[in-house]
């Protein structure tokens, strides 16, 4: 239950909502694998919400198909599930029509680096205030098992039996390349590293994504929870500087003995799309404006639509 108390202010007592992470849990429990690294991501991100203090009624999670993106039913905030690939231009729309809410958006890396890649691409170069959560499992899981766009060189998979000969994305050195003043990795079994990440993330104004390792447990046995926590090294151990962006592309590309996680890229210095929109000042949300419509013409155009 959610915890309410009030405090004494000059205009009377206000209350002050204290909330919790399962607060943020749904009636719906998650039909993902046991072991999957999903539940991890959506752990943190309770925690996260709660720790931020902002209410159910304040979040909109936007996903589009795949294992991950069932996420918005398995959280309790408002939620829109999508089509593949279309997340974030959804989640755009969301966030101009109003602002004030906070927009996460949920997917995994075929929805978001190959289906929804070009969305990908603008959402960073715009730079929209939107939280992006990547559960790269270097697969297609929902369809049992496909090469995705991180999959490694000659992995063999039910699409690839032979081997995988299409070099993977690197989301990192793409969001950076792509504008993105926000970027990160985090790995689901580091439950400290991820809070962090995506508290910052969150509170980070402009378009902000972590890439988060999220193993898949009945496809993928190459990229397992083995293989990341012997290779991962974390970039807050070796003092990296998250205003250099060449050296963040440096330590993006390394794939190997070594994986960094941690956060990459982070600048101030560009404004969000939605404060360089005047509008936008102008008397609050889009969503909460008069509708310039007359009952009758609104009625009309609904009833056109229906």
């Amino acid at each position: 239950m959610t915890t309410i108390t009030t405090t004494p202010g000059t205009a009377g007592d206000q209350p002050v909502v204290q909330l919790k992470a399962k607060d943020f849990k749904s009636k719906i429990k998650p039909d993902w694998c046991a072991g999957c690294g999903d539940f991890g991501v959506l752990t943190c991100l309770q925690k996260t919400c709660a720790a931020l203090g902002i209410g159910p009624h304040q979040i909109v999670t936007v996903s589009g198909i795949g294992c991950s993106s069932n996420f918005p039913g398995y959280f309790n905030a408002y939620g829109m599930h999508t089509i593949h690939g279309r997340a974030l231009a959804v989640a755009a729309g969301v966030k101009l029509a109003n602002h004030e809410l906070t927009v996460v958006v949920t997917g995994g890396d075929g929805d978001g680096y190959g289906i929804g890649g070009n969305h990908f691409t603008h959402t960073a170069r715009r730079n929209i205030d939107l939280t992006y959560l990547v559960m790269n499992n270097q697969i297609y899981g929902l369809t049992t098992g496909q090469i995705s766009p991180t999959s490694c060189l000659g992995m063999k998979t039910k699409s690839t039996p032979f081997g995988g000969i299409e070099i993977p994305v690197n989301p990192i050195t793409s969001a950076i390349m792509n504008g993105a003043t926000f970027v990160a990795r985090a790995f689901s079994a580091d439950g400290k590293q991820l809070l962090e990440l995506m508290t910052k993330a969150i509170e980070h104004k402009g378009f902000a994504i972590i890439d988060i390792f999220s193993p898949c447990v009945t496809f993928n046995h190459d990229n397992d929870y083995a293989f990341f926590k012997e290779r991962i090294k974390k970039l807050e151990d070796e003092n990296h500087d998250p205003g250099d962006w060449k050296a963040a592309c440096e330590k993006a590309l390394l794939w190997g003995d070594t994986i960094y996680t941690g956060l990459f890229l982070q600048l101030s210095d560009r404004a969000s799309l939605g404060r360089l929109e005047p509008v936008l000042d102008e008397g609050g949300p889009l969503a909460h404006r008069p509708l310039g419509l007359s009952r009758e013409e609104a009625e009309r155009v609904i009833k056109r639509m229906m």
